[in-house]
């Protein structure tokens, strides 16, 4: 991967203070924002020129994260000569859909570049992107290796695993963001499904029993069709007894998987 080698010019480059308040505008359309996490915008405008409005920034879980497209484009404005990636085939398993890939950056064409390694497998990506998980450790190899190169200290939305895909979920699976009731901001931005994907995540849930227990607490046959406010009670719910007592979760959680038929 390569990038054309085009001079810089001042005419394509954003006025910071310009992107600095379409940052914010775009900001805070989507979410609501801290005082905090507006000055943390600032200084990422500032330093990265990144920008949220063409999705180079999202606000998961009160945090600031850049994006694949944020990191790339980023690239490209700094002239980088090159991307190498390649798959670290000893530790790779296609039966298991377990791949781990080397990316690395080349800032200019006599830089000795900058290396990143990118892990992927059904245990730490979104059901959503079973049978992609290559090309899931793919990005996040490079993610890494521009980050590094570039200093940036920001974790990037793919490596966080359950937004490691770019298509919505079909209707019927995972968590539906189209709809503006509990499953969705009404904007676009499924923050309750980030945040509640994020708690399975870090406590290593079974996503399947986690929607069956959720839907069983709101009170429907399927978690897309409850209430924001219930979806919102059982996710602070989840979070409190996960962060107490994981083992009694996990108890709970198991009584929501089928029953195995017992043959003589």
């Amino acid at each position: 991967m390569s990038f054309s080698k085009r001079p810089k010019s001042r005419r394509n480059q954003p006025n910071v203070h310009v992107l600095t308040l379409e940052n914010i505008r775009s900001a805070r359309r989507n979410w609501e924002l801290s005082g905090q996490q507006v000055v943390v915008l600032k200084t990422l405008t500032e330093e990265l020129r990144l920008s949220v409005a063409l999705g180079d920034l999202r606000l998961l879980d009160s945090k600031w994260y850049v994006t694949h497209s944020g990191l790339m484009r980023l690239a490209r404005r700094n002239r980088c000569a090159g991307i190498q990636v390649q798959p670290i085939r000893e530790f790779c398993d296609m039966a298991a859909g377990h791949w781990i890939f080397k990316a690395t950056v080349y800032k200019t064409a006599v830089s000795k570049g900058f290396v990143g390694y990118g892990d992927a497998d059904p245990s730490n990506t979104s059901p959503l992107v079973r049978g992609a998980e290559m090309r899931v450790a793919e990005t996040r190899a490079v993610n890494r290796a521009l980050r590094k190169a570039y200093g940036i200290g920001l974790c990037s939305v793919e490596e966080l695993g359950y937004l490691s895909s770019t298509p919505e979920p079909a209707r019927g699976k995972g968590i539906d963001s189209s709809h503006s009731n509990g499953n969705g901001s009404g904007n676009g931005q499924p923050r309750l499904r980030d945040r509640l994907c994020l708690l399975i995540r870090q406590h290593e849930l079974d996503p399947t029993l986690v929607k069956r227990y959720a839907a069983d607490f709101c009170g429907t046959q399927e978690i897309r069709e409850a209430s924001r406010d219930l979806v919102e009670s059982f996710i602070a719910h989840l979070a409190e007894w996960a962060a107490k007592d994981r083992s009694g979760l996990l108890c709970k959680l198991n009584g929501y998987a089928p029953v195995q038929e017992v043959r003589p």
